[in-house]
């Protein structure tokens, strides 16, 4: 009854079932290998947003790079902010609105200086027109913020590009903007929480990062891509048993050669 497996068109199938399974096997561990990546990497960034402020010169130093590990910790330096050498970061939208995000290095006493994201302004009439920026304080200051990475085009998704109005830029990128400024940078940035003396007119804060689900959505894929396996091996088996089914049905409807003819037939 079931030598109609091992026609052309089953043995098809079945070769086709034989690759859904490990396809759909490795796709589900992909996407539970990127929800473990990003519930631990959220994991991490809350308890960084969360644990007691530390001196930035304890988890960062001029010309480094930031880790991951310690992204979003807050931080706390103190020095004066370079009014001259000020910068704002084009296409930065905030609750729906276009705007530029307003980066004033502080230098601190020992001259090395750190670039502060002050806040978010709204967009002029233009893109091209300056928009009104909340000049930053004078005298010395002690600035609380998260400590960030410096930004590329891989991680920021964004393309830099020349010919942009003066003092304007693309991206945080503290490497490049050090080529500019007359002090020796750290690493990363600092998003502004808090000022001390706090500030007579400032930009508008910069909301608390959004840290996502922590990859329930992968891990909804992963099992959704599992369960494809035993949908494609239930339906492999279902098929089979119908085939079997119709072929016993037709040899049962069909009349027997070896019978003899009723009289009169």
């Amino acid at each position: 009854m079931y030598r109609f497996l091992l026609t052309p068109r089953w043995l098809a199938l079945h070769l086709l079932v034989l690759l859904l399974i490990p396809s759909f096997l490795f796709l589900g561990r992909w996407q539970f290998g990127r929800y473990e990546e990003r519930s631990t990497a959220s994991d991490r960034a809350t308890g960084n947003l969360a644990a007691a402020p530390v001196p930035l010169a304890s988890l960062d130093r001029p010309g480094a790079t930031v880790p991951d590990a310690v992204k979003y910790r807050t931080v706390t330096a103190t020095g004066s902010f370079d009014a001259a050498h000020e910068l704002l970061v084009r296409r930065r939208p905030q609750n729906g609105r276009p705007g530029f995000f307003v980066l004033t290095p502080l230098v601190t006493a020992d001259g090395t200086a750190v670039i502060v994201n002050r806040g978010w302004v709204k967009m002029g009439p233009t893109a091209d027109t300056p928009p009104e920026v909340p000049p930053p304080s004078t005298g010395e200051v002690t600035v609380t913020g998260r400590l960030r990475p410096a930004e590329t085009e891989e991680s920021a998704g964004i393309t830099e590009r020349s010919g942009l109005p003066p003092r304007q830029v693309l991206l945080i990128d503290t490497a490049k903007i050090a080529q500019t400024v007359p002090h020796k940078l750290f690493g990363g940035y600092v998003e502004l929480t808090e000022q001390r003396p706090a500030a007579a007119a400032a930009p508008e804060p910069v909301p608390d990062p959004d840290l996502g689900g922590g990859g329930g959505l992968n891990l909804a894929y992963s099992v959704q891509w599992w369960l494809f396996i035993g949908i494609a091996i239930g339906g492999w088996i279902t098929l089979i048993r119908r085939e079997a089914r119709d072929l016993q049905a037709e040899r049962e409807a069909a009349p027997d050669p070896g019978a003899v003819p009723a009289p009169g037939h």
